[in-house]
């Protein structure tokens, strides 16, 4: 099912649109379902509610990994993929940044996307049938990976995407192991009930820097220390085959990695099929589809 939502909403999530930052509460639930509608215990639901995160161990087998690894090699290595605009190479180096819309270019990943154990926990979190909002493949190669500024995915989205509740879930599967010192990712804890609002207009296609280095649509510093100070970082280390699970209003981001060791994450954007893209709320025009879905057909069925 492909629409194009156009129908007006409501803002309750201003961004981009004043001269200063503020912090907003948030409007809508974090956990949108029933606790004992899925997988995930009482226990992982409410560290979820409370910490905007949970972490699931060993949910993706040893095999699969080294198949998901083989995959993310050749796409890598796949010359004429380059000239696609869904890879994103660092902007130091030609090494690949990022690999987006990751189910429609590879049949491995398409199967991911379809995985009850990742699906039917995004349905149990937001409480619906979901979509596949985005997918991406992150590569931090040792001696070279990027950073990624501190942000909130739902910033971005409710902005330039037209998403316009933060109903929306990421899914993180480790394909490599994530220590402390290669690039792990890093998250402010109980940073999800807080909306950053950010300054500055949205250029038209701003996707294009963005996706390289972003500034745009990035909190200021007094924000982020505001909410540093207040709920620490956690950093979310794990083995190969772990999956990370957080909210989209998550502030989060991750440093550079000048190690030996790869850090590489399959990212799946779950979002309920009741919360689909109307209009960007701060962007002349949505971004392309393989960045903001405008199908809306339910996955795992």
């Amino acid at each position: 099912m492909t629409l194009q939502m156009d129908l007006p909403t409501a803002d309750d999530y201003p961004t981009r649109k004043a001269a200063e930052p503020a912090l907003l509460y948030r409007q809508d639930p974090v956990v949108w379902g029933d606790a004992a509608s899925g997988p995930f215990t009482a226990d992982d639901v409410k560290a979820y509610g409370d910490r905007g995160y949970t972490q699931v161990r060993s949910l993706v087998s040893g095999e699969e990994v080294e198949a998901y690894r083989a995959e993310l090699k050749r796409l890598s290595a796949d010359t004429d993929l380059r000239a696609d605009e869904r890879v994103i190479v660092e902007p130091s180096s030609d090494e690949v940044r990022s690999v987006f819309e990751v189910h429609k270019i590879s049949p491995v990943f398409a199967d991911l996307v379809n995985d009850p154990r990742l699906v039917d926990r995004a349905r149990q979190l937001l409480g619906s049938d979901v979509y596949v909002h985005q997918s991406r493949i992150n590569y931090k190669p040792g001696f070279g990976g990027g950073s990624f500024y501190w942000h909130s995915d739902f910033e971005t989205w409710h902005a330039e995407d037209g998403l316009p509740r933060m109903r929306t879930v990421s899914f993180s599967v480790a394909l490599t192991d994530n220590f402390t010192h290669n690039g792990a990712l890093m998250i402010m804890p109980g940073s999800h009930r807080t909306f950053v609002s950010c300054v500055g207009e949205t250029p038209d296609d701003h996707y294009r820097d963005s996706l390289v280095s972003q500034h745009v649509g990035t909190p200021d510093q007094d924000s982020l220390s505001f909410l540093a100070n207040r709920h620490g970082i956690d950093v979310l280390t794990g083995a190969a085959g772990d999956v990370t699970v957080f909210d989209s209003n998550c502030m989060h981001g991750s440093g550079g990695n000048i190690t030996p060791y790869p850090r590489s994450n399959v990212f799946i954007v779950f979002n309920s099929v009741e919360n689909t893209c109307t209009k960007p709320f701060s962007a002349g025009r949505p971004r392309p589809e393989f960045l903001a879905a405008r199908d809306f057909t339910p996955v795992g069925r």
